[in-house]
């Protein structure tokens, strides 16, 4: 799919998502994880520099979920539980979202990012190391493990760190916030005059189309 067209789906998909947030932000900001429902799989939270560190390998942990033939209950709702939360995160799109503890964004970053942790502790656990997954599943391991310890990432707190989440509880964004976050309100009007412009341009192509005399 070219470029452009992804941007304009996921454009379209933000724009949705917005629709149906934005009237209950003012109900229920979002949920913190200390007061949240553990009724669920409990998940280990990351710090900010494990955070970034698994940012960076997301996509190639879910390479290796999709490759895992043999499921469990585990599996699938950390699969589920991290992919809700990403979309709730705007795919992680909305500048500062991992790395400023005071975005909107911040507590639900961790939220998906712990469960993808989560989901390849778990697939390590329950793959044979000598398989060819579960060698694929080590290596990428080690990988982690290098940045990790080469980044200090252990060290970078803030206070969603402490927090363990659980998919029975889902953390939404602080949408209250957002006004009060210079960032997130910049990264907004870019996209609103993006969409703009964009639907401008093609109202305008439509009204100067060559028109052909009838027969």
């Amino acid at each position: 799919m070219p470029r452009r067209a992804i941007f304009n789906v996921r454009a379209a998909a933000f724009s949705c998502l917005l629709i149906v947030l934005l009237p209950v932000a003012t109900a229920q900001a979002h949920r913190s994880a200390a007061n949240s429902d553990d009724s669920g799989i409990a998940i280990p939270a990351l710090t900010h520099g494990q955070m970034a560190v698994i940012a960076d390998y997301r996509g190639k942990i879910l390479d290796l979920a999709a490759r895992q033939a043999r499921t469990d209950e585990t599996f699938r709702r950390l699969l589920t539980f991290g992919n809700i939360q990403y979309t709730y995160c705007l795919w992680g799109v909305v500048p500062g979202s991992l790395g400023d503890e005071a975005s909107p964004f911040n507590e639900c970053s961790h939220a998906y990012l712990s469960a993808t942790q989560a989901l390849l502790v778990h697939m390590r656990g329950i793959n044979d190391r000598n398989s060819p997954l579960g060698a694929d599943i080590e290596a990428l391991v080690s990988r982690i493990d290098v940045d990790m310890v080469r980044n200090g990432a252990s060290f970078v707190l803030c206070q969603f760190s402490s927090e363990d989440f659980n998919t029975a509880s889902l953390i939404r964004p602080d949408w209250t916030a957002v006004p009060y976050h210079a960032p997130s309100v910049l990264s907004f009007a870019m996209l609103t005059v993006a969409m703009g412009g964009a639907g401008f341009a093609g109202l305008r192509r439509k009204g100067t189309a060559p028109r052909h005399p009838a027969a």
